[in-house]
């Protein structure tokens, strides 16, 4: 996983666009996460369900206030891989995912994680932290 500014799936590759920060703001801009997942050949064409989450630095989803309510931030789909032709039988596949979002409205001065779960589960290396910097008139 990668935090960037853009970030697309094109011909199953990713394009990044500002990639690799882990200190952001304090405004709110634009940003990614792009994705990069193995699928080991016993898992192929079977179907998988992924999960993206934004939690504090307690673990606790992050929510905003809207007028249904507290809404957290999550981002749902699901992919499944094939066997490519012309390679050797074990070959993992990489999976490609990009998410993008506008401007979120975070805590300046603040610790951030993206949480990736794959069919229920939390893997290894599935997550991307980050920092807000402190409001302007604190950091001089």
């Amino acid at each position: 996983m990668l935090l960037a500014d853009a970030a697309q799936v094109a011909d199953g590759k990713l394009y990044i666009l500002g990639g690799g920060w882990s200190i952001t703001g304090p405004e709110a801009v634009p940003s990614a996460v792009a994705i990069k997942v193995g699928v080991d050949w016993h898992e192929f064409d079977a179907q998988h369900h992924w999960e993206l989450f934004l939690e504090d630095a307690d673990g606790n989803l992050v929510t905003f206030d809207t007028p249904e309510g507290a809404q957290s931030i999550e981002v749902r789909g699901d992919f499944s891989a094939s066997e490519p032709s012309g390679v050797p039988v074990g070959t993992p596949v990489d999976v490609p995912i990009a998410v993008n979002f506008g401007p979120i409205p975070l805590a300046a001065g603040s610790r951030y994680t993206w949480r990736l779960v794959i069919d229920g589960e939390s893997l290894v290396g599935a997550d991307v932290s980050f920092t807000t910097r402190p409001p302007a008139e604190l950091a001089e």
